[in-house]
Order: structure tokens, then C-alpha cells, then sequence
């Protein structure tokens, strides 16, 4: 059975961002099966992961990640598209739950037609704004790809983040080195067995026993029942900076034209408005104070 998550390639997303408007949802004709086989998915977070002094990130509740990722999907994700060339109502992002290392947050998702320079520097360009440690790059409807992937579906409107991180440690129950992380589209979730630059998985598990693993864990899960609906090879990579080695974000801006390109110096630009937007949401909700 087709996967939804790859018939929505060619449909709307349910609530997204087209152009800079949050939550207009425009309903797209079916296209080209050629086309959308371009499709790329990055996969970020729009709370940082260094650069800040937030003590109490960590104990932030998914509520309040969500609403900062909604916040920063309206008022910055436009602007690093823009800066990159590309047209935003080109593009598709929505907040969904996503996790990793056995823990759910919010998280962005932005799907469109790109080219695999141009998806990687525009992944380097969110990671760069929203100091992040990585963005995953991938095309999941890839078939010559060499990673493996399995999309769990549940029950319509069942699954919510708090399904998701439950069904994430049944998973992780199951079989050690599924609880990586994963990615939520509407009633489907979806892992990935991301390899390192070696072409190892980072879950230890072939793609073989990777699927097994959450086949078994979707039988045994109970209510809301899910269900192994697809299965198969999608290509993936990190675009990432190494924190320790390039606290200025080198390993970003060598990507991106160098520390004085002209993209890098927008990118600077937007990142101090996104720096005003955590400060505030920081102070409004005690990410700041110490511990």
C-alpha cells in the first residue's frame, strides 16, 4: 500500500506556510510524477541548539516549543528563503512532532522542489540562523537512495505528540537503536536508518531488522493501533556545524560563501531578529534563568 506521506507530495499540506502567511492552506493539483520525485524534506528545529544562554530549555514543554516554532515559521523561515534566491510560495513548512534520542519536539519541516546544492545551502542557512547542530536532508520518495525508511500510520487524528514519543519508546522497547529519531506527517510516522559518511547506521540495525523492529512494535503497541503502511530507500544526509570546533558557525559559512558572502552577511541580518525573538520568548517563558 502507497504511503500517504508520498501521495501528499503531489497534494497540500494540511496546515502550512505558504508565501509569509502562517496556516494558509492552498490546495494543489496533482503533478508530474517526475516532478515530484525531486521533492527535498529538511528537518530542523527553530529552538536553538547552541549560541544562547537558556539553562531551562531543556525543561521547556512541547506546547510552548510549538508555539515558538509557529512564531518563528511566520516571522523568520520567509526571510532565510528569500535570502537563499527562492521564492517562499514555492515552498511548503508546517510544525509537527519530531524526535530524537528517545525525546519529542517540535519541529520544521520545509518540502519543496530543489536541487541538491540548493537544499543543502538552504539547510545550512536554517541551521546557521537557528544555531543548530544539524538539518536533515532528504528525499524520501528516492528509490535509488541507499537509506532505509519505514512509515508507520495510525488511525485519522490519532497521532499527536504524545502518541508519537509513546509509540518512539515502544520502538526503542523493541528493538535498541530505533529510538534515533523519527518524523511526523499528519497520521504517519516516519523513521529514517541514517547512515554516517561511512554508510554505517547510526541505530546499528540493517535496514532488514530496522523495519522487523517497527513491524513488531506496531503489532504489540495497543491503542491507537498502528500499522507498517510502506517501506523502502530514501537518500539523507546532515548539513551541520561542529559546535566545538566552530563556535562562529564556520562549517555553515563555508557552505554559504564564506564568513563575508553576501548571503551570510543577510543571514546575519535576519539572525538578529531571530536572537530578539528568542530573547523575548525566553524571558516570557524563564528559559533563561539559571538553574
Amino acid at each position: 500500500m502507497q504511503s500517504r506521506f508520498f501521495a501528499r507530495r503531489a497534494v497540500a499540506l494540511r496546515t502550512t506556510l505558504r508565501a509569509a502567511v502562517l496556516a494558509a492552506i492552498i490546495p494543489l493539483a496533482f503533478q508530474n510524477m517526475a516532478l515530484a520525485d525531486q521533492n527535498v524534506l529538511l528537518s530542523y528545529e527553530a529552538t536553538p541548539s547552541a549560541g544562547f544562554h537558556l539553562p531551562r530549555l531543556s525543561q521547556a514543554s512541547y506546547d510552548d516549543r510549538a508555539a515558538f516554532s509557529a512564531e518563528v515559521l511566520k516571522e523568520i523561515v520567509p526571510k532565510i528563503i528569500t535570502a537563499n534566491g527562492i521564492d517562499p510560495a514555492t515552498l511548503e513548512t508546517e510544525v509537527t512532532p519530531g524526535g530524537y534520542l528517545l525525546k519529542t519536539n517540535a519541529s520544521l519541516q520545509t518540502e519543496g522542489d530543489l536541487d541538491d546544492s540548493t537544499a543543502d545551502r538552504l539547510a545550512g542557512s536554517l541551521g546557521y540562523v537557528f544555531r543548530q547542530y544539524s538539518v536533515l536532508a532528504s528525499r524520501l520518495n528516492d528509490t535509488t537512495g541507499k537509506t532505509g525508511f519505514v512509515v508507520v500510520r495510525f488511525h485519522q487524528d490519532s497521532l499527536n505528540a504524545t502518541v508519537a514519543q509513546k509509540f518512539f519508546e515502544a520502538a526503542d522497547a523493541t528493538e535498541k537503536g530505533l529510538g534515533g529519531g523519527y518524523t511526523v506527517f499528519g497520521d504517519e510516522q516516519i523513521f529514517l536508518n541514517v547512515t554516517n559518511s561511512e554508510g554505517r547506521p547510526y541505530s546499528g540495525l540493517d535496514d532488514a531488522n530496522f523495519q522487523d523492529g517497527l513491524k513488531r512494535a506496531a503489532a504489540s503497541f495497543g491503542d491507537p493501533a498502528p500499522e507498517v503502511s510502506s517501506s523502502g530507500k530514501a537518500t539523507a544526509r546532515f548539513i551541520g556545524n561542529d559546535w566545538e570546533k566552530s563556535k562562529r558557525r564556520e562549517d555553515y559559512q563555508s557552505l554559504l560563501g564564506g564568513p563575508d558572502g553576501e548571503l551570510v552577511k543577510k543571514l546575519d541580518e535576519i539572525s538578529k531578529d531571530y536572537a530578539s525573538l528568542v530573547a523575548k520568548t525566553a524571558e516570557s517563558k524563564g528559559w533563561n534563568r539559571d538553574e
